[in-house]
């Protein structure tokens, strides 16, 4: 014999999975919202980071991976009752950026968008060689 669901009906959560249909997967997930562009010598990385200080960002760059690491300190009182969390505290991205200038990457974070500068690691022109005659 089949027992229907004990579950009580909320009309709060009748509507919490219906966008869900209607978004990307890629929307599902707290990304940071990035815009990349490139330019003839260097790359240019916009990463919105609305809500987070300066100080809260950390970057990394290693074996040829951009790491942003985003920490937010959350202040709650503990009469608080937070019933739901949708503004990311804790959230990073790693971007493959392939070889660059490390030492020329700049950071720069103003009114919640941090860009990024890589430049980029321009190949060698060949130097000009004399021959000797023998």
């Amino acid at each position: 014999m089949r027992t229907l669901s004990t579950r009580t009906w909320n009309p709060l959560n009748l509507f919490d999975n219906f966008d869900s249909f209607f978004t990307p997967c890629y929307e599902k997930f707290d990304f940071m919202k990035t815009d990349i562009i490139e330019r003839d010598e260097e790359y240019l990385l916009e990463v919105e980071l609305p809500g987070y200080d300066k100080a809260d960002l950390h970057l990394e760059y290693e074996d040829k991976y951009l790491t942003i690491k985003a920490e937010r300190k959350v202040s709650e009182s503990k009469t608080d009752k937070v019933i739901r969390r949708e503004r990311s505290v804790n959230t990073s991205r790693s971007y493959y950026v392939g070889d660059i200038d490390e030492q020329g990457i700049k950071a720069k974070f103003e009114n919640g968008v941090l860009s990024v500068t890589l430049p980029k690691l321009l190949p060698k022109k060949p130097e000009k060689l004399g021959i000797e005659i023998e």
